[in-house]
């Protein structure tokens, strides 16, 4: 990567994605009951793992906010990974619920509103987002998987409470790399807030109004859907390939990461579809990838092969429609409220459709599970049916205006 811009840009998503792919994947286990956790109940547990959920909607009216009208957004993600940084890494040494959820809290509220700003920095300084974004988002797959492929494998050969010592380092690596992330901000290309137009101070208020736009409105709602339906996935895959499938734990994580190597390729070539596909076919493709893998898993349980080669649809399923989202969001809205907007639809990506996943599959699975067996085929039907609906939506109402559709393209994105 020649360009030192989009050289500094694509670090700065590696770190961004690898200060979360740190912890995310090892913290429960280390929160629970066995030898040598914490010993959280089950609700509090809960109530930790919603504090993504809570950060997301308080970034609408205050973080991203702030991000639009009143920082320079290298200084925001500055001040935000050092905060959010430090708060990581005290994780390292509490063991009490209270201080233990106050901290996750603490750092989610901080982290949560980088997400959107790393998108709104990267936009700003590209030339053409459509072709260059996927190239540079690519970078916290990257992030994701370095961070954490090796402590997955290295703490797989641990047990008990040798294990749960170890895994105490991820809050070490990921609150050092949040600090490392901290600095590096400051060596990114300055950007500006925005001026607001007369009586439009308030920039998570004008990107809402935005959202009642008929051609917004219907992707806000499929966004839903599809988060729903891919925090599903989630929740869903690892009890089924065990129990339904056959697959010995311990590989449960490497096939499911499979995707995630799929979604390297799927980023390199994101610009190329949007260009040859446009807006609607390609968010179509990424819905209707999660309809196929859902699909397998209802019809053809029996065929591990099979099931293990779907996983590299989840390339497909996010960046054709998550990462096509930052981008046309970039193309439809204003520049003084592109960071707010970004938080609207990261509020459905990263809290509200999380939360849903977990209020409608899990207690489907249950309804589904009579006497320790899940009947998988019903239980998939339903995100299944989802994706489907939800492609159906898209294909008939969503119709942006012209000047917004000609983006896509690698036409000049139209001023606001």
């Amino acid at each position: 990567m020649k360009n030192p811009i989009r050289f500094k840009l694509f670090i700065m998503m590696v770190l961004e994605f690898f200060i979360w792919g740190a912890w995310l994947p090892l913290i429960w286990g280390y929160m629970g009951k066995g030898e040598g956790g914490l010993g959280f109940e089950d609700g509090q547990i809960a109530l930790i793992g919603s504090a993504f959920a809570i950060a997301s909607i308080a970034a609408i009216f205050f973080s991203n906010q702030f991000a639009d009208r009143n920082f320079s957004a290298e200084r925001f993600m500055a001040a935000s990974h050092l905060i959010g940084g430090l708060a990581m890494l005290a994780l390292f040494w509490t063991t009490t619920f209270p201080v233990f959820f106050a901290l996750m809290l603490v750092h989610s509220l901080f982290y949560v509103p980088t997400i959107s700003v790393a998108n709104s920095i990267a936009f700003a300084n590209l030339k053409d987002p459509t072709k260059d974004f996927g190239p540079i988002r690519m970078g916290g797959t990257i992030g994701w998987i370095l961070a954490s492929w090796p402590l997955y494998f290295i703490l797989s050969g641990k047990s008990g409470a040798e294990a749960m010592t170890a895994t105490k380092a991820i809050f070490l690596i990921s609150g050092i790399s949040s600090l490392v992330l901290a600095g590096f901000s400051l060596t990114l290309p300055h950007t500006p807030p925005k001026k607001a137009v007369a009586g439009e101070g308030l920039a998570w208020l004008k990107a809402g109004k935005h959202l009642l736009l008929p051609f917004i409105l219907v992707l806000f709602v499929v966004t839903f859907i599809d988060a729903t339906i891919h925090n599903g996935y989630f929740l869903l895959t690892g009890s089924f390939l065990e129990t339904k499938v056959g697959f010995e734990k311990k590989w449960i994580m490497p096939i499911m990461s499979l995707g995630q190597v799929a979604e390297i390729l799927t980023m390199l070539i994101l610009g190329l579809v949007l260009k040859k596909l446009g807006w609607k076919v390609t968010m179509i493709v990424g819905i209707l990838g999660h309809a196929l893998r859902f699909g397998v898993y209802a019809f053809m349980p029996e065929s591990q092969a099979l099931i293990i080669v779907v996983q590299l649809v989840h390339g497909i399923c996010y960046a054709f429609f998550f990462a096509a989202v930052y981008i046309f969001i970039d193309a439809a809205f204003p520049k003084d409220v592109r960071t707010s907007a970004q938080g609207w639809f990261n509020l459905l990506i990263l809290g509200i459709g999380d939360l849903a996943a977990k209020w409608i599959f899990i207690p489907l699975q249950g309804h589904y599970t009579v006497e320790g067996v899940t009947d998988y085929r019903s239980l998939f039907l339903v995100p299944t049916g989802m994706a489907l609906a939800a492609a159906v939506l898209l294909a008939l109402f969503f119709n942006p205006p012209k000047e917004v559709a000609a983006t896509a393209k690698g036409n000049a994105a139209p001023s606001h």
